[in-house]
């Protein structure tokens, strides 16, 4: 069995500019994704770094294919998913997973948390709902009789962890997090990212981690993808690119890294 879980070729993707649109006629396509091509290894904890604009959630969002791709192949485990109907691809979505930046916005405010949770396993045919649910929430430390509040009832960091609980409730191979300790504070970050790090070593999952902040990539990236509108300027083990970065653009994101100390050099 191949040791490569995804795997992509000269990947192309655009949106229609609708700011540009004829008043007869499609709009003109905006370039985001400019023939990307690389691999992710099993196992491995990849960093998707680059500003506003970079591509990096539209690239998230074609590896597990919220969006189609123009050209190009997204393989995954040796399977073709690049423009697979949505029912040959359902049953692979348990084996892909997302976990999203705002809680707030992607959990169902009028459901509890044990019917968020429960969601994507009755909808895969799963039985034992319950079993399922409330060994999610053992996983990202919750109490079980969490499952009966409401997403509002719940502070930032933990409504992220019912994130997380949804997210490996299927027990994925691979799971993709974008942006999710952006909105949380300093304390709430690193407890998530402890709970990322044990549950991929636990759970021998791969984890693709987007984010525009390079310091919480290294915290937690054994690999790191810089991305720079739509073409991959940097691909790198997290410790060499920090020792040696080889793009400018890197070198401009290493030195946005706020410092206690501004005389110290982020080496």
């Amino acid at each position: 069995m191949s040791d490569i879980i995804y795997e992509l070729k000269d990947l192309h993707v655009s949106f229609p500019d609708m700011s540009r649109k004829p008043l007869l006629g499609a709009a003109p396509r905006i370039d985001v994704l400019k023939g990307l091509s690389f691999d992710i290894p099993k196992g491995e904890v990849l960093g998707i770094v680059g500003g506003s604009g970079s591509g990096k959630s539209t690239l998230g969002r074609a590896l597990i294919r919220l969006i189609e791709p123009d050209s190009g192949a997204i393989r995954f485990e040796g399977t073709d998913i690049t423009h697979l109907h949505e029912d040959s691809l359902r049953p692979l979505r348990r084996r892909f997973q997302m976990i999203f930046q705002d809680p707030m916005s992607s959990l169902n405010p009028r459901r509890r948390v044990g019917g968020i949770i429960a969601g994507p396993l009755r909808l895969q045919g799963l039985d034992n709902i319950k079993g399922r649910v409330d060994e999610a929430l053992d996983m990202v430390g919750l109490p079980r009789h969490f499952a009966t509040r409401y997403p509002h009832e719940l502070s930032g960091g933990q409504r992220q962890r019912v994130g997380i609980a949804r997210a490996i409730a299927l027990k994925p191979d691979f799971i993709l997090a974008d942006e999710i300790v952006s909105g949380l504070d300093v304390s709430s970050q690193a407890q998530v990212l402890n709970l990322l790090e044990s549950l991929v070593k636990d759970l021998g999952l791969t984890l693709a981690f987007i984010s525009h902040d390079l310091s919480v990539i290294r915290r937690l990236c054994t690999r790191i993808l810089v991305l720079y509108k739509g073409e991959i300027v940097e691909n790198s083990e997290t410790a060499e690119l920090f020792a040696n970065p080889k793009a400018d653009y890197t070198r401009t994101l290493l030195d946005a890294i706020p410092l206690p100390d501004p005389k110290q050099a982020w080496l």
